[in-house]
């Protein structure tokens, strides 16, 4: 992923010396295992920790792998010109280059797995905070883009809070889930190597050993992994998105902070524009790109291929990447965000009363009025305050069939505000466990 949208903490998972750092731990760990059954000296098992501090070469690596075309052997070839090649003899003993490589993908996407939680508990954080300060700030809802009934910008943020913190359990479960490792030899047999090796290498770099490979790890896994990843990805879009429409002009109830010395459009000072949240829905497309993939690469022939490996090595990095920085950046949105109360007052009353259409229809029915009627006798008056912007309350006190249904006072009774928001509490009790 190209810098602009990477944080320094997630590429270095993915950098080449990260890596081969990774690679050498698995095969010193191996050879451990392997000296503790008897299969090689154990003097060449300690052989092998002589490169612990090494910093491995990538460019002499890569000019290895230029002549041998295979990576892993070209690590191996470097490796031994730290430790020596005699010392060096056993290494690798019964392994294929998959053990390596898919064990590696795995110790990789689980660290970034845990820095993805970190910047899921941050931006979990901000919305409860949000949630909580404004649980009884009370804006219009709405539904196909159309004023619908009262709500609280609290519970937008809370909605938001609960769907993020579903995504976090299932974060953590494509987290276990991919915390495997394979050392398992040539389809996965352990034909000449110890079962024994596999649980102590794994052990080494916290994973489970992997019931039954094929040489490579399932791809379900990953494919699940990345699943989630882009479940995440949209749900970030949903927030994004609704930060988008109260942002606009003719609704502005909250936007985006603007910076001192930041500017909205080359060529009209005035705009402000929400850069930061339609960023954010381009981002969710890039990691949504790498489920696809990710499913097709579940299917490989017999006991292996390789036709998953260009695939991981680009979509492993770029979609942890790409949504570490997203879920960084959503949280700064949501911490830093500006909030009208007011405007979302003046946006409810600009058809005064409307919203309460269905409390004055339901109303309606309870007094003997058929359903039918009922919403005969209500939409004539509201249609008159979308057409004429008149008070509602006040179209229903001059009809005389409303009137005489619900009376005067009947009818003022149903345009309290209150009616609406009395359950909020019971709802943020479910949400966040209190009031």
């Amino acid at each position: 992923m190209i810098p602009r949208y990477s944080r320094p903490e997630m590429t270095a998972i993915w950098e080449p010396a990260t890596k081969f750092r990774i690679w050498f731990e698995i095969e010193a760990h191996a050879c451990d295992a392997q000296a503790k059954l008897g299969v090689i000296p154990q003097e060449n098992a300690d052989a092998v920790w002589k490169a612990k501090d090494v910093e491995f070469d990538v460019a002499r690596i890569d000019e290895i792998e230029a002549v041998t075309k295979h990576d892993v052997i070209a690590f191996l070839t470097h490796l031994a010109e730290h430790v020596g090649s005699e010392e060096a003899r056993f290494v690798h003993q019964g392994m294929t280059s998959s053990d390596v490589l898919d064990t590696t993908l795995n110790v990789q996407l689980v660290r970034a797995s845990d820095l993805l939680l970190k910047g899921m508990d941050r931006l979990l954080a901000a919305l409860k905070t949000r949630a909580l300060d404004h649980k009884d700030t009370v804006r219009v809802g709405s539904s196909h883009g159309i004023h619908a009934e009262p709500t609280t910008m609290g519970l937008t943020f809370a909605r938001f809070y609960a769907e993020m913190d579903r995504n976090r359990a299932r974060l953590v479960a494509a987290r276990e889930e991919i915390a495997t490792g394979a050392i398992s030899g040539a389809v996965g047999t352990f034909a000449n190597i110890d079962p024994a090796v596999e649980e102590h290498v794994c052990a080494q770099l916290g994973l489970s050993p992997e019931p039954i490979s094929t040489q490579v790890i399932p791809r379900d896994r990953h494919a699940m992994f990345f699943a989630v990843l882009g479940v995440i990805a949209s749900s970030i879009e949903n927030i994004a998105v609704e930060i988008r429409h109260m942002q606009r002009t003719e609704v502005l109830e909250g936007a985006e902070f603007f910076s001192m010395g930041q500017k909205g459009s080359s060529a009209m000072p005035h705009k402000k524009n929400p850069v930061l949240t339609e960023n954010l829905t381009g981002l969710a497309r890039l990691v949504r790109m790498a489920v696809i993939p990710a499913m097709e690469n579940v299917a490989l022939w017999h006991e292996r291929d390789i036709s998953h490996s260009s695939v991981e090595r680009a979509i492993g990095p770029d979609a942890t990447i790409t949504l570490d920085f997203a879920l960084h950046r959503l949280a700064g949105v949501v911490e830093k965000m500006l909030i009208f109360p007011d405007n979302m007052l003046d946006n409810m009353n600009k058809f005064p009363g409307l919203v309460m259409s269905q409390r004055v229809l339901l109303a309606l029915t309870q007094a003997g009025v058929s359903r039918e009627d009922a919403y005969a006798m209500v939409q004539r008056n509201a249609l008159k305050v979308w057409e004429e912007r008149v008070d509602f309350q006040e179209q229903l006190l001059a009809d005389d069939a409303v009137v005489e249904a619900l009376g005067e006072d009947g009818i003022k009774e149903k345009f309290d505000m209150g009616y609406h928001t009395k359950h909020v509490d019971t709802i943020f009790k479910r949400v966040f466990g209190e009031g």
